[in-house]
């Protein structure tokens, strides 16, 4: 693949609701650009961007796939993006480093989640982007129809640049708004031929309402078109391209991507309408702690952001990134600057698919990789050391559902942390976590389909076996009553005895813990006075119902005895430890249990069925707030036991369109009925 200039490439993203076409469109605009002999179908498993073994046995999208194409003399980068909800952090990677987007909508579906999720995620992001209708040859696909719930979800500025000539399996071909020629499909590709009157009438008419939008990209054009003046073919482009560019126009072109119609023009809006980097000039960096404007072409110093990390098992680590300013080259030393290490880059190469084009250089605005970077992980920045410009991380969602994981078999309790730590590099939405509490390896992630991908590459990639549980809960015991209590500590066994003898008040308190001591007249030496109080620290690790730490507590040790020869500390501390197993048991013990400060974003229409819900999980609504966005922001806070499965949860309930973060606020007390059982289950563990 020969090199492109900055101004010829176009980095693309590929959005869209799960199995809206996506990878059928890459195979149709691989094959329109002779980069392949035949298309792959998902059926038969052959496609270019879905190779990973999972992404075959699944029949969908798991990581974005690079696929470069070459068109009209310009290089697409498209970046075939998941439209799984799980995998949502490979989405935010791709528009991390794309300027346009192509959005895939199912004509037969038409906007379903997944459109919606993508098409705010691009708003937020200003990314300006192109809709391809897919499937118009499917049966009942109305396009007024499509037309229309495309406008009103996603607001007005949708506008249709071609329309269908036919419908359902009569679709043959459209009519391009702009030039009114009809492109007719012969079985092969669309060529140019005749319209039917219906379609070409609908043409002129969205023509003369595209004119309009063009008119208000500047004052020369609106004045030209009250006077009644007609537009240049060049006059038009432009204005579209800045109006596209500055994201007051979304273009719909037609087409059905598993028989390349509508491909070829979907290609040509996108070299047309969507930012090139050159139209970009500049990128944000930062050095020194201030922020840098980085130029944006191949003649400055060299610096890439490392996007996305393959693992092959083969191969090893590749590292995929774009280039932002200067040329990557093979044979050159260069600076991670998040890792503060010199890395080597062995060789230089074009991704597509899991295929290696080989290359000389990478030049600024494209996209390439290099295996083997010993330091880089996703998020990293490379640069000359004199340059050490730094690039904003990627800011992927948090991980809502964890899970505990263990080797199926003793042997696999090394390898079981190797191949996480691999997986993590090609996952950075996907995270593992060591509970110290409760000794368990935890692993966290966007969902359970996640989750079950993790798993099925731990067996099938490193040939580690786990099973997965629920995750234990960090419990805690305090008391709410008062003791008093004596523990003495006597023994005899010829020679030196030991003899330890104190009488401990116990109360609650606000702190974690409190000791306090009030002796007169020395009943406790000085010397052993630390030692009751280390006696009584050690025993907090394990408390008297069900061996959980033990919380604000008060001792207070007000008298004693002892003996000349017998005590000791370690008697005292013995001592110490049988006042605290009495003096908790007498103190009206109860157990104590994490609550969760719990944030959601639903829309409105779910609001009374998240609130139904939270009741049952024994949550509590704290307040509501209206989001820019639409949507509302719910505050609430919940039991950690209740919440283990809200992220499966909330996405049934709301068809996948909520969200929601979740961390630890306070310990409160647990219901005595459920505070039995977890104390029954404590016990029964304990025997086992």
């Amino acid at each position: 693949m020969k090199n492109y200039s900055t101004d010829k490439i176009r980095n693309i993203a590929l959005l869209g609701h799960g199995g809206c076409g996506k990878s059928t469109l890459v195979e149709a605009m691989l094959f329109q650009t002779k980069a392949i002999k035949r298309m792959g179908s998902i059926d038969d498993k052959n496609t270019v961007s879905d190779f990973d073994k999972e992404e075959k046995e699944r029949g969908f999208s798991i990581g974005t796939s690079v696929v470069p194409l070459e068109f009209d003399d310009y290089k697409l980068n498209i970046l075939d993006t998941p439209g799984y909800f799980d995998f949502l952090g490979e989405v935010y990677g791709a528009l991390r480093v794309a300027k346009g987007a192509i959005l895939v909508v199912d004509a037969t579906s038409g906007v379903e989640v997944g459109t919606e999720k993508a098409w705010d995620l691009a708003e937020e992001k200003d990314i300006p982007r192109i809709i391809f209708l897919n499937r118009m040859d499917k049966e009942n696909v109305k396009f007024e129809k499509v037309l229309d719930e495309l406008k009103e979800k996603l607001g007005k500025k949708v506008v249709p640049f071609s329309v269908p000539i036919g419908s359902e399996k009569e679709f043959n071909g459209y009519v391009d708004i702009i030039s009114l020629k009809a492109m007719v499909f012969n079985g092969v590709e669309c060529v140019e031929g005749e319209a039917p009157a219906e379609a070409l009438a609908m043409a002129e008419e969205l023509r003369a309402q595209l004119m309009e939008s063009v008119a208000e990209t500047n004052e020369e054009m609106m004045e030209k078109f009250f006077e009644g003046e007609t537009f240049t073919e060049d006059e038009i482009r432009v204005g579209l391209k800045a109006a596209v560019m500055n994201g007051e126009l979304v273009p719909v072109v037609v087409g059905t991507a598993s028989k390349t119609v509508g491909v070829k023009e979907l290609m040509h809006l996108a070299t047309s309408y969507l930012p090139s980097e050159a139209d970009l000039h500049e990128a944000i960096a930062i050095k020194d702690g201030k922020e840098v404007i980085v130029k944006i072409d191949k003649d400055s110093p060299v610096s890439a952001f490392v996007f996305k990390t393959i693992v092959d098992p083969f191969v090893g680590k590749i590292s995929i990134y774009k280039v932002l300013s200067g040329t990557m080259k093979k044979d050159l030393d260069i600076y991670n600057v998040n890792k503060n290490e010199v890395e080597r880059i062995g060789s230089v190469f074009f991704v597509r698919g899991k295929e290696q084009l080989e290359a000389t250089e990478v030049r600024a605005g494209d996209i390439g990789a290099s295996a083997k970077l010993q330091y880089a992980q996703t998020g990293d920045t490379l640069a000359t050391k004199a340059h050490a410009v730094k690039y904003p991380a990627i800011e992927y969602p948090k991980p809502c559902l964890f899970m505990s994981v263990e080797p199926k078999s003793k042997d696999d309790e090394e390898k079981i942390g190797q191949a996480l730590t691999k997986l993590t590099d090609e996952d950075p939405t996907f995270v593992v976590i060591r509970n110290t509490e409760t000794k368990q390896l935890l692993i966290g992630g966007q969902g359970n389909m996640q989750l079950s991908v993790i798993i099925n590459k731990m067996k099938n990639t490193f040939n580690v076996e786990v099973d997965l549980s629920d995750p234990k809960i960090a419990f805690r015991e305090t008391i709410k009553g008062k003791s008093d209590v004596q523990g003495k500590h006597k023994k005899q066994s010829g020679g030196a005895g030991q003899y330890g003898d104190v009488h401990i008040r116990f109360e609650p308190s606000d702190q974690e813990f409190e000791f306090k001591e009030e002796i007169f007249g020395g009943s406790v030496p000085r010397q052993y006075i630390p030692a009751v109080e280390k006696g009584l620290r050690e025993c907090l690790d394990k408390g008297v119902l069900a061996g959980f730490p033990v919380v604000n507590l008060k001792a207070v040790l007000y008298d004693g005895t002892y003996h000349n020869v017998d005590s000791s500390e370690m008697a005292f501390k013995v001592a110490a430890s049988l006042a605290f197993k009495k003096g908790v048991k007498e103190a009206k013990p109860i157990l104590l249990e994490p609550i969760m400060s719990v944030r959601i974003m639903i829309p409105d229409d779910y609001m009374g069925d998240i609130m139904g819900d939270m009741n049952k999980r024994r949550g509590r609504i704290l307040g509501m707030e209206q989001l820019s966005n639409g949507k509302q922001l719910v505050m609430a806070e919940a039991p950690q036991a209740e919440m283990f499965k809200y992220a499966i949860d909330l996405k049934s309930m709301t068809q996948a369109r909520g969200s929601f973060e979740m961390e630890f606020l306070r310990y409160d007390e647990m219901p005595s009925n459920l505070a039995e059982k977890v104390i029954a289950d404590a016990k029964k563990d304990e025997e086992n």
